[in-house]
């Protein structure tokens, strides 16, 4: 059998039968109103994480779209793939806060829906879980890391922040917004009950959670692209990335950030597929 062939079994086989048991790998994908790019993106990542032979899950964590992205997923009907809907537009930091906490994996991966960081780069970080690490944070700024498209104005913003939160902070990780982090099962539940800020700047707030909480983080250099499209507008986030700075540390001063229990903060439900049903 050949190797196209078996990647085209595994991915049907996927698509087609629900997992008997509970999945190695979750992946969870923020969305708004990514109707154009939302198919492209699920059939990337569905062809890449099916070959690799381990149960994964897919949840798409739409936030409050008012375009055609729920109804174009609901579509799709794949055995394995997990639509989580928002019923209005509360930020990327709360959809990606409900994809986290509803996935079942036991390691978690958040990917920004635009592929700016293709899903190949998945098995870079995730070798690095088996050396120890709790968080493993793909980087555009690592040594070695592959940068297309990024516009002047947007690389100097990312150096001036990446100044102002490694000495006002103590965040070690150099590239805290890349839209590409892997999570233990036991660091996602714990990080994202946690979390309080909903927009852009939640992925700084978690980094700085995970070393609140004594939780290992490791940086590596991945391939990023500028996707076409996108929707972010550099100078208005960094202008309310500064404000959030404030915020985080002013609830961090306040006492609002408190570990919960373990026992609570990742309550399994039961679900058929956590359970050993195949023949």
């Amino acid at each position: 059998m050949s190797e196209d062939s078996s990647a085209y079994r595994a991915y049907r086989k996927w698509v087609t039968e629900p997992l008997c048991a509970k999945p190695v790998v979750s992946v969870v994908i923020p969305a708004y109103n990514e109707e154009w790019r939302i198919l492209p993106t699920i059939g990337a990542i569905a062809t890449h994480m099916s070959a690799r032979s381990e149960p994964w899950e897919l949840i798409v964590s739409d936030d409050g779209s008012t375009d055609t992205t729920v109804a174009l997923v609901e579509d799709l009907r794949f055995a394995n793939l997990t639509l989580v809907v928002a019923e209005k537009n509360t930020g990327k930091g709360d959809a990606v806060r409900r994809g986290m906490l509803a996935a079942r994996g036991e390691v978690v991966l958040f990917a920004d829906a635009d592929q700016s960081t293709p899903i190949e780069q998945f098995d870079r970080l995730y070798s690095l879980i088996d050396e120890g690490f709790d968080v493993v944070v793909g980087s555009r700024a690592a040594k070695g890391a592959a940068v297309s498209g990024k516009s002047l104005t947007r690389r100097v913003l990312s150096k001036t922040l990446r100044v102002v939160v490694s000495r006002g902070f103590g965040v070690t990780v150099s590239d805290t917004q890349c839209g590409f982090k892997l999570f233990t099962a036991d660091a996602a539940s714990t990080l994202f009950t946690m979390q309080i800020v909903d927009g852009f700047s939640f992925d700084l707030e978690i980094l700085y959670l995970a070393n609140k909480v004594g939780y290992r983080a490791a940086e590596v250099p991945v391939e990023w692209i500028d996707a076409p499209g996108s929707t972010v507008e550099a100078a208005k986030v960094s202008m309310q990335f500064l404000r959030d700075l404030i915020r985080i540390r002013r609830y961090d001063l306040s006492g609002r950030y408190t570990r919960p229990d373990s026992s609570l903060a990742r309550a399994a439900t039961s679900t058929p597929n956590d359970k050993e049903t195949c023949p």
